[in-house]
């Protein structure tokens, strides 16, 4: 109950800025990552785009009229997205596996990545077996010729209604080419398969790390900001992105807590945490340039839309 009812803060006061963008069409070249909120990026390697746990819905939730709901709008419409290579699932969580999201995107013809069991989800909301590649532990499969998707361990749960907890797996994912790596925790716990993960596929250019609903209670199956930066360093370290906060109200904490949390161990402990708006890009290999943004939210009258530069920046 206190995770639904209890303390303050549980939703910014204001929307958070949002990033104006216009070339959501353009092609990607070298490496760029766009966080669209909570677990959703945009991930674009050496011209192929992947994108990760996609929540369009208004609530994540079975149910449109309770559950959480979106602090903020999508970042930009389905309709505006380019022209995807993949989509990847971490889990089949109402957050991370958002059926409207999934049935949308599957009239593209996009080809969905899932832990095994997932796929089932899909095949019963009417996405063609074709367009569905199920993955175990340490499976990888060719999104383009120069750029594949590798299914990692990750800690944590599955189970959208009672009786099906644990029927399907969960997974982290790294996405690769010769030129880049991309890790994304999707949901997790601590696991010393971190370590196995960064020794096989490591060094990364961006880590991108679950640091929001957390509570000592979840110490096992959500990582918090603590344990994220553990995390960071067995995998073998990187740029830090902080995902899995600023969009839904899950836990029993205030929404920017999470960020402030790991900002202010991040500083203490040198680590290169990047902070991007919603919708800025993130281009690999270049020098983030910009503050803790999530503040404004808190100030009167700001805007849901902000420009930003290319690049997204650090909270430092």
């Amino acid at each position: 109950m206190q995770v639904f009812f209890g303390g303050e803060r549980r939703r910014p006061p204001a929307p958070p800025p949002i990033a104006a963008r216009e070339d959501w069409m353009s092609v990607g070249e070298g490496g760029r990552v766009t966080w669209l909120g909570h677990s959703t990026l945009l991930i674009e390697v050496d011209g192929a785009r992947v994108l990760t746990d996609p929540i369009w819905s208004e609530r994540a939730s079975p149910s449109s009229l309770v559950g959480p709901v979106r602090f903020h709008p999508p970042v930009v419409p389905l309709s505006a997205l380019p022209k995807l290579d993949a989509v990847v699932i971490s889990h089949d969580h109402y957050d991370h596996l958002d059926m409207d999201t999934v049935q949308a995107l599957a009239k593209t013809g996009v080809r969905f990545f899932v832990p095994l069991g997932v796929a089932d989800h899909l095949k019963a909301w009417g996405v063609p077996r074709a367009q569905l590649v199920e993955f175990d532990w340490w499976s990888e499969a060719r999104v383009t010729p120069d750029v594949s998707l590798v299914a990692t361990p990750s800690r944590h749960y599955s189970g959208r209604t009672t009786g099906t907890r644990n029927t399907t797996l969960w997974a982290s994912w790294v996405v690769r080419s010769a030129r880049h790596r991309v890790f994304f925790s999707g949901d997790s716990g601590p696991t010393p398969q971190f370590e196995e993960i960064g020794r096989r596929f490591g060094p990364f250019d961006l880590v991108a790390l679950e640091i929001g609903a957390f509570h000592p209670a979840w110490g096992d199956i959500h990582l918090g900001p603590d344990n994220a930066l553990e995390a960071h360093r067995m995998l073998g370290g990187g740029l830090l992105l902080p995902i899995h906060w600023s969009t839904f109200n899950l836990a029993a904490h205030p929404w920017d807590e999470p960020i402030e949390h790991l900002v202010r161990l991040g500083d203490q402990r040198g680590v290169s945490i990047v902070t991007p708006m919603l919708g800025a890009p993130l281009v690999l290999g270049e020098v983030a340039r910009t503050g803790p943004w999530w503040r404004s939210a808190s100030a009167p009258g700001v805007p849901t839309q902000a420009r930003s530069s290319s690049s997204a920046g650090a909270a430092r």
